[in-house]
């Protein structure tokens, strides 16, 4: 994505408005008294980290090391922030990943897998209109061939975005359609082929089923395709992102996670646990409607912006 990072990092502090904004109060009402840290006061701490839903492990490794460094110490509101951002950038670090459909082979197959109402086509339509501000050629390819609605909004994004769009009448074969999309990208040159598929947990199996034909299909043109699957993710369901991220995780094969409507929660906390518990890197986060909303994730911005604090970089 090519939002500069200037406006990009007002943007993220926004999004994670709600988040911040909650943590910033329950930091006051822990430490309103400057006195030295206390065990109760880290103890205060680290159940507050665990409501904001880093998870247990996380908070208790974060309160451990703002433990080591200021025990004892009188601090201020400022310092505390600022401890605790650096502490939840670097558990983030290393899962911290980078999505560029423009550096590989072409065309660049990318499926985009989750449940209804994560976010997975309005994600696949932002992609596409920023490839295609790039001067990419994008074919847009209507995977979920259940929901006449999906595919309408699937449309008209591509529409906005200046992409090519394939779909088939509904309740087609998921698998045929893409098997030709390929195809026909690979045939007329498209730099970047992105997939829309279904995500009907209530028959998991059934939906499980698809996606992997869609995979074997795609492989019988391209043996290293898909090039990317990402599993979008929608942080408002909380710690039940966690279950979606197991579920297609260990049945599916996932490249990365878009953690999208991080500015509709409180609990913006939620993408550590799922950070650390996929062995799938965060890729792209989303903080709002609007395509520039959707950038690659930086662990330390992310995490300074969670506690309220503004990146120096800005």
């Amino acid at each position: 994505m090519t939002e500069p990072r200037r406006g990009w990092l007002q943007r993220l502090a926004g999004g994670l408005s709600r988040s911040s904004r909650q943590m910033g109060e329950q930091i006051s009402q822990v430490f309103e008294a400057k006195a030295p840290l206390d065990q109760a006061r880290l103890d205060a701490l680290e159940e507050m980290l665990i409501e904001a839903d880093l998870g247990p492990q996380a908070a208790g490794r974060v309160t451990a090391r703002f433990a080591d460094e200021t025990f004892g110490k009188s601090v201020s509101e400022d310092e505390i922030k600022q401890a605790l951002a650096l502490a939840i950038g670097d558990e983030l670090a290393a899962r911290q990943g980078t999505f560029d459909p423009l550096s590989g082979p072409r065309p660049y197959v990318v499926l985009f897998i989750g449940v209804n109402g994560s976010g997975k086509t309005t994600t696949l339509g932002k992609i596409a209109a920023d490839l295609t501000g790039r001067g990419a050629k994008v074919l847009v390819v209507a995977g979920d061939t259940f929901r006449a609605a999906a595919v309408e909004q699937l449309k008209i994004w591509a529409e906005r975005a200046g992409a090519d769009f394939i779909s088939r009448p509904m309740n087609s074969d998921a698998a045929g359609l893409v098997f030709e999309a390929v195809e026909r990208a690979r045939a007329q040159a498209y730099d970047v082929v992105l997939i829309d598929t279904a995500g009907r947990l209530q028959n998991k199996q059934g939906l499980m089923d698809e996606l992997l034909k869609i995979i074997r299909v795609v492989k019988k043109l391209d043996p290293e395709a898909p090039h990317e699957t990402l599993l979008v993710l929608d942080a408002t369901v909380g710690r039940n992102a966690l279950a979606q991220e197991n579920i297609f995780g260990n049945q599916i094969g996932v490249s990365g996670i878009v953690m999208t409507k991080l500015d509709g929660t409180a609990r913006g906390g939620v993408l550590v646990p799922v950070a650390q518990a996929s062995d799938s890197p965060i890729k792209l986060i989303g903080v709002g409607e609007g395509i520039e909303d959707l950038q690659p994730f930086d662990a330390h911005a992310f995490a300074r912006s969670l506690v309220g604090l503004e990146d120096p970089i800005a």
